[in-house]
């Protein structure tokens, strides 16, 4: 697949497969999910990932094979990238996909590359007389000096919508004998201050944790995709057991694929809804 444009002389196999979004691997799902006798189909695929017979079949089971490979390797592979998988898509002689969505995972690449520049920026440079960060800091709580930062036991990831839900959290993991800490940007983030490199200053340095509140308004949500793409892009050390995913109402789209492989704390199971709180209190101290 030709580059053009911002990824001329980019390294496809730096490039993570998380950078392609669920739109992308929906359009490869139709290509390769029809099993047909002149093309190559996703047990090709799957054959040239190193899966064995057995693992296969079980694929076979799935309602979207092509997606569920994907995401599998992600997990069993821990240096999936697009440009590994354009290069087994061209083995398997998928000319066709490389052409036809060739401007598509483009796009794909380039917006994560470019909002790992934006993550990469130095600061502006300030007269450190009018430095505003260094005077005020980024939350509400901040020593004045920046000397000792806020520091959380989670951070909130969630859409606006979403904020009522937010609130009775916080009532029940804050204000009980759980005593918690969690970072809720409506509410302990000053205004003023870089969207991006706020939060994610937040999220590595300053949370222990990171909940993620899903709902199909989420997934509408591109503060929402930005910081849980950026927690699942730190280091395993970093993301190690950092993200913990919240489904607190019925959803009518499909579950975020790039979650699918963490442990969801589900609020909508009346049969466990009992033990939600006690059990996402444990999860955050751990």
């Amino acid at each position: 697949m030709a580059c053009g444009g911002e990824l001329q002389g980019v390294d496809m196999n730096s490039i993570p497969l998380v950078a392609l979004n669920y739109s992308v691997r929906q359009r490869l799902s139709l290509y390769l999910n029809p099993g047909t006798v002149v093309a190559s189909d996703w047990t090709q695929l799957a054959e040239e990932m190193n899966y064995d017979y057995l693992e296969i079949r079980n694929f076979e089971r799935s309602k979207n094979p092509t997606l569920t490979l994907l995401e599998d390797w992600e997990k069993r592979c821990f240096r999936a990238t697009v440009g590994g998988l354009l290069e087994m898509l061209k083995k398997i002689e998928r000319n066709d996909i490389l052409t036809d969505l060739a401007s598509l995972i483009e796009a794909d690449c380039v917006k994560y590359l470019q909002k790992q520049r934006e993550l990469s920026l130095p600061p502006p440079v300030q007269d450190e007389t009018v430095d505003s960060s260094q005077s005020l800091g980024i939350t509400i709580s901040d020593d004045p000096t920046g000397q000792i930062p806020e520091l959380f036991d989670a951070f909130i990831c969630y859409c606006a919508k979403d904020l009522s839900f937010v609130q009775e959290m916080i009532t029940r993991l804050e204000q009980t004998d759980h005593k918690l800490k969690l970072c809720v940007f409506d509410r302990d983030v000053l205004p003023g201050t870089c969207l991006w490199s706020i939060t994610s200053e937040l999220i590595e340095k300053r949370c222990r944790k990171m909940v993620v509140i899903i709902s199909d308004d989420y997934l509408d949500s591109k503060e929402c995709d930005f910081q849980t793409k950026f927690a699942l892009s730190l280091g395993p050390g970093a993301r190690e057991k950092r993200l913990i995913p919240v489904k607190y109402k019925p959803m009518k789209r499909q579950y975020p694929s790039i979650l699918s492989f963490i442990t969801v704390c589900d609020y909508t199971n009346p049969c466990t809804q009992v033990w939600f709180w006690q059990r996402l209190a444990k999860a955050l101290k751990n």
